[in-house]
């Protein structure tokens, strides 16, 4: 029997990273804080608001309270959209990805590089490629008489960018459902070889429940990246046409330094950043809760 006290002293080692991250997300926060809470009458000269900016925020009737609302209802049909496509297509990649042999490398090398190109590159590529003058699929759908013009109607816009997110993010899901099928276990398939199981079978009582956990990691981080999303629009459309892909990020730009609101961007950021917290707090919680009835 081993007697040696357990130390904890190794955690110390772990302090300055923890006091800088802390240092480097506190100041920031308090001045987004500080300025939720203000109004400035320029000059560096401020005085108390209150909750004036949130009153507003929250009022549709109000132009930010309007922009605000619209914006967050795109923003949750998009991640719905991206989720409810990416997810299923991921697993069925990972379902396609052999198990062993010398293609497996290939494949999941190849599968990595769309992840590897910086956003503002992506959106680079699929401004030009959705360009109905020159663009590959632009000019591909205007040859085949498929009205497609991104920059000036709303579901081409729409289209372009939940393809481009789908092409730039499948990869991650099928990677990791990949994983997680590696993980199971070849005594359950010589089981299910034994009891005559078709693969629809094999799927559904194996392969699925035990891909639960990594469904779970999946689903949050597409969640997280595409409630988040600015950069790609941004580049392909610009938030156009109108308000059409105009989601809360690219609103909350457009405000702070566009118009110099920093009341309103402010208070906007405050209830983005929370809202994003608490809808991964859902997603979370009832999905481990799933799984844990899944498991029992």
């Amino acid at each position: 029997m081993n007697d040696k006290p357990i130390s904890n002293r190794a955690w110390f080692l772990v302090v300055p990273v923890m006091v800088f991250v802390l240092f480097s997300s506190l100041i920031p926060m308090m001045t987004v804080v500080n300025y939720s809470v203000q109004d400035s009458m320029g000059q560096n000269s401020f005085f108390w608001n209150g909750s004036e900016w949130f009153r507003h925020l929250f009022d549709p009737t109000t132009d930010i309270g309007g922009r605000f609302s619209r914006a967050l209802v795109r923003n949750l049909v998009f991640s719905g959209v991206v989720l409810l496509i990416e997810i299923p297509l991921g697993i069925l990649v990972a379902l396609c990805i052999p198990k062993r042999g010398w293609a497996v490398g290939a494949v999941l090398v190849s599968m990595t590089l769309p992840m590897l190109i910086p956003w503002n590159v992506v959106g680079t590529i699929w401004q030009v490629f959705a360009r109905a003058d020159i663009g590959l699929l632009g000019a591909a759908l205007t040859g085949a008489g498929i009205p497609f013009n991104n920059t000036q109607d709303p579901l081409s816009a729409w289209s372009t960018i939940v393809v481009m997110d789908v092409w730039h993010w499948t990869s991650m899901v099928a990677l990791l459902c990949y994983a997680g099928l590696k993980a199971i276990p070849d005594a359950f398939y010589q089981a299910a070889r034994i009891d005559g199981a078709g693969r629809w079978s094999v799927f559904r009582n194996i392969e699925l429940p035990k891909l639960r956990r990594v469904l779970i990691i999946a689903v949050l981080l597409r969640f997280m990246e595409s409630f988040m999303i600015y950069t790609e629009p941004a580049v392909v459309t610009g938030g156009g046409p109108g308000e059409a892909t105009s989601f809360l990020s690219l609103d909350l730009v457009k405000i702070a330094l566009g118009q110099v609101d920093l009341g309103n961007a402010a208070a906007l950021s405050l209830v983005y950043n929370l809202i994003t917290l608490t809808l991964c707090w859902i997603f979370f919680t009832t999905m481990t809760q799933l799984d844990a009835r899944g498991s029992a």
